[in-house]
C-alpha cells in the first residue's frame, strides 16, 4: 500500500463534515489504492460530538482507513497534514450584519492560517468550504507566509455541480455528457454560471437550450440554490456540500478528464480583467497536484461585466478585513 494521505478536516461535528468523513475513508476522495488518516478538528465544546463520529469511523472498518485523530488543538490536527479541509466557521445569526459576520470568521481563517503555515507540510493543499469561502481563502494564505498562494483554494464546485445537474435536466442527459462548465467570481449570489463554452455530447449547449433560458432562469436558479434547499428542507446543503469537497481535492490531487475543466476559486493572476488580491472562481485544469487557470476564453460584454460585479463584491469583502491581512 501506498504511505497514508494525512487529511485535516475542521467543523468535524457539522452537518457537512458529518456528511464528509465517511466519504473521504472510503476513498471517494483518493481512490481506492490510497489509505488516508483523519486529522479532525473541532472546538472543545463539540468534542463530545466528535468522539461519536470517530467512533462511527471505528465502526464502519474501512479498509483505507489508517488512523484517526480527534482533537481540538490546531498544533495536532495540522501536524504535517497533505490537505487541509477548512469547514469549520461562525454561522450568521439573527440580527448580525453581513460585515460583522465577515470580521469574525476572517479572524477563525487567520488563525487557521497561521496554524496551516506552522504545523501543516510544506506542500499541503488548502480547501476553504466555510464562508464566505472565497475571503476566507483570501485571509488564511495571507496569514501562512511560508507558502504559496497556488496552495490555498475555495470551493465553488458545489455550484458547479449544481449547474451540471440542472443542465442535464434540461437537456435530458447525463452529467458525464457535459463538459466545460464554469463558475466566475465569488460563492455568492453575484456568482456568474456560463455555459457559452458547454458541449453536450460532444455539440454546443445552444443547440439544446436558448440563451433567453440560461440568462432567465439557469443562471438565476444556480445563484438562488442555496437559498431554495433552505427553504425546502429548513436546512443548509450539507451531502451535496460534502460531495463537492470530495470532487474539488479528487480532481486537484488526481487531475481534471482530458478536454474538460472544472471550477475552483483560486487566487487571481491578472487574468481576464480580474486584478490580484482576491481569490477568485476560474475555469481550471488540473494535473500532478497542480492546477492551472485556462486561457484564452471570449468573453462578450454581459459576461465581462458579470465577473467585474464580482470581483467588485469581493474587493468589498477585503476592505472589511484589511486589518487582518498582514502589511508586506
Amino acid at each position: 500500500m501506498k504511505p497514508a494521505v494525512k487529511v485535516t478536516i475542521t467543523g468535524a461535528a457539522g452537518h457537512i463534515g458529518y456528511a464528509l468523513v465517511f466519504r473521504v475513508a472510503s476513498g471517494a476522495m483518493f481512490g481506492q489504492k490510497q489509505p488516508v488518516i483523519l486529522r479532525l478538528l473541532e472546538i472543545p465544546q463539540s468534542m463530545s460530538s466528535l468522539s461519536g463520529v470517530g467512533m462511527e469511523l471505528e465502526d464502519c472498518a474501512f479498509p483505507l482507513l489508517h488512523d484517526i485523530v480527534l482533537t481540538d488543538d490546531p498544533a495536532i490536527g495540522f501536524r504535517d497534514t497533505d490537505y487541509a479541509i477548512l469547514i469549520g466557521a461562525k454561522p450568521r445569526s439573527k440580527g448580525m450584519e453581513r460585515k460583522d459576520l465577515i470580521t469574525e470568521n476572517a479572524k477563525i481563517f487567520s488563525a487557521q492560517g497561521k496554524s496551516i503555515n506552522r504545523y501543516a507540510s510544506e506542500y499541503v493543499r488548502v480547501l476553504v468550504v466555510g464562508n464566505p469561502a472565497n475571503t476566507n481563502a483570501l485571509i488564511a494564505s495571507a496569514n501562512a507566509p511560508d507558502l504559496e498562494r497556488n496552495q490555498f483554494t475555495a470551493m465553488t464546485r458545489l455550484d458547479h455541480n449544481r449547474a451540471l445537474g440542472q443542465l442535464a435536466n434540461k437537456t435530458n442527459s447525463l452529467v458525464a455528457d457535459i463538459n466545460r462548465m464554469t463558475i466566475w467570481g465569488n460563492h455568492s449570489m453575484t456568482q456568474y454560471p456560463h455555459i457559452d463554452n458547454c458541449t453536450v455530447n460532444g455539440f454546443s449547449v445552444f443547440d439544446l437550450v436558448s440563451r433567453d433560458w440560461a440568462i432567465d432562469h439557469f443562471i438565476p436558479r444556480i445563484q438562488r440554490r442555496g437559498a431554495e434547499i433552505i427553504n425546502a428542507r429548513g436546512l443548509s446543503s450539507a451531502a451535496s456540500a460534502a460531495d463537492a469537497v470530495v470532487d474539488h481535492v479528487h480532481d486537484w490531487a488526481l487531475g481534471t478528464r482530458d478536454g474538460d475543466w472544472i471550477s475552483m476559486a483560486v487566487p487571481s493572476d491578472g487574468g481576464y480583467g480580474i486584478e490580484e488580491g482576491v481569490v477568485f472562481s476560474y475555469p481550471v485544469t488540473c494535473k500532478d497536484g497542480e492546477y492551472e487557470i485556462v486561457k484564452g476564453l471570449e468573453l462578450d460584454e454581459l459576461s465581462i461585466s458579470r465577473l467585474k460585479a464580482s470581483e467588485k463584491e469581493l474587493r468589498e469583502e477585503r476592505a472589511i478585513i484589511e486589518d487582518l491581512l498582514p502589511k508586506g
